[in-house]
């Protein structure tokens, strides 16, 4: 084979565990295991499934590694473009599980990221993926007040780290440059835009409703509706949300109980706050809920 002369050890491992033999699915779930430092539940929470479910995922890829006699190699250079949309989702997830709170496991991403964009320069969904993860972990410091949650509306935004906001936005211009119209690109576009004071939610909603297009993520129109909501007003966010079929996903609930309450429609709202602390994993999580729980039965 071609060698092919990677910049990261780990980045390298997960090239060659995303082994386009099995589904793209089980490529995720099984590097995520085996090199990201992620446990079952947290890789189930993650791709939306049960528990259960990613088991047995697991299991059936692990089965069709050894039946098959499946070899993992280091992919030469010619074979690395065929398995890049995978490496991304896998470096993606990692860092979304550092952004609830891991912080190592975001910091691991976004060195990662970066050695992707040595190893590949000329892919604008590696720089797209890389100013994502920078301009959201520019805000880590603000996100928490004394262990409490702080939205973004409400973020002291001198505690956001400047030279990594620049750093992210240059990454997004390159792969702008690029023609970079791929789902992180669209994602970093709109994390820039939610940085602006105030921010353009008619532009935020139309890009998301072309993340939506390029997807079909649930979780992406969920997201399109809070930016209708803010353009629209809250029925208008409302009704996007209901369309949705996303019962085990916190934010959901959060969601809908946030429109609820600007609605003056308070038991409604209480009823979807109590469903999101069911299923919120991460202590200040859990007290901001507590909080809203309070408010609105008051």
């Amino acid at each position: 084979m071609d060698e092919t002369t990677f910049p990261d050890e780990r980045l390298e491992l997960i090239f060659t565990c995303c082994h386009p033999a099995l589904a793209p699915e089980a490529q995720i779930a099984l590097t995520l295991r085996s090199l990201g430092g992620l446990r079952t539940e947290e890789i189930a929470r993650a791709l939306l499934v049960s528990e259960e479910t990613m088991k047995r995922r697991l299991s059936r890829a692990k089965r069709k590694i050894r039946d098959a006699g499946i070899a993992f190699k280091v992919p030469p250079d010619h074979r690395l473009p065929e398995r890049l949309a995978t490496v991304l989702a896998v470096v993606y997830l990692i860092f979304n599980e550092g952004y609830g709170g891991r912080v190592d496991l975001a910091a691991e991403a976004i060195r990662l990221g970066d050695s992707l964009a040595e190893l590949m320069p000329d892919e604008p969904e590696v720089h797209g993926l890389r100013a994502l993860m920078l301009l959201n972990d520019a805000r880590r410091a603000a996100r928490f007040e004394g262990g409490e949650l702080v939205l973004l509306a409400d973020q002291d935004r001198s505690r956001w780290n400047a030279a990594q906001v620049e750093q992210g936005l240059q990454a997004l211009e390159r792969a702008l440059a690029l023609r970079g119209r791929g789902q992180y690109f669209l994602q970093a576009a709109i994390a820039s835009l939610h940085m602006e004071d105030p921010p353009d939610w008619a532009q935020i909603a139309a890009l998301y409703a072309e993340l939506v297009r390029l997807t079909g993520s649930a979780v992406a129109e969920l997201n399109r509706a809070i930016a209708v909501a803010e353009r629209d007003g809250g029925e208008a966010g409302l009704a996007l949300v209901d369309r949705l079929d996303l019962d085990s996903y916190q934010y959901f609930h959060s969601t809908r109980a946030d429109l609820l309450r600007r609605l003056g429609r308070s038991e409604e709202a209480r009823d979807e706050y109590v469903r999101a602390l069911e299923l919120a994993h991460t202590e200040p999580e859990r007290r901001f809920l507590r909080e809203r729980i309070a408010e609105v039965g008051s």
